[in-house]
């Protein structure tokens, strides 16, 4: 089984690939072909994609029983001690839990934080 899934890509690629894969729902494509067609498809994606961003998983013979590639994605894939696992990058600081977040009213840190 392969599944394909196409964010802010061009409409060419998506008809491009209906051609060998079913489109089940906006940018998600399935199906099962072979090795050979699989990885020429995903050549094709990473050529074409533009600015868009793509996934591919497909099952493959391993503990987790699939594999997956990314292109122009913020998560990469990362090999942890023979399991495959996202990795996402933190931009943001981590916030102290005591005071109210950013964009708060003064209304809702009264009433969360107390009259003080």
């Amino acid at each position: 089984m392969t599944v394909i899934v196409l964010t802010t890509c061009p409409p060419g690629l998506r008809g491009f690939l209906t051609r060998w894969l079913l489109e089940i729902s906006a940018g998600v494509f399935i199906g099962n072909p072979s090795a050979r067609v699989r990885d020429l498809l995903w050549n094709e994606v990473q050529q074409y994609a533009g600015q868009g961003r793509a996934l591919l998983a497909h099952t493959t013979n391993n503990e987790q029983g699939f594999t997956f590639r990314t292109h122009d994605h913020a998560w990469h894939p990362t090999d942890h001690e023979g399991l495959t696992l996202i990795r996402r990058p933190n931009k943001q600081p981590p916030q102290a839990s005591g005071g109210p977040k950013p964009g708060w009213s003064n209304a809702a840190k009264r009433r969360r934080f107390g009259r003080g």
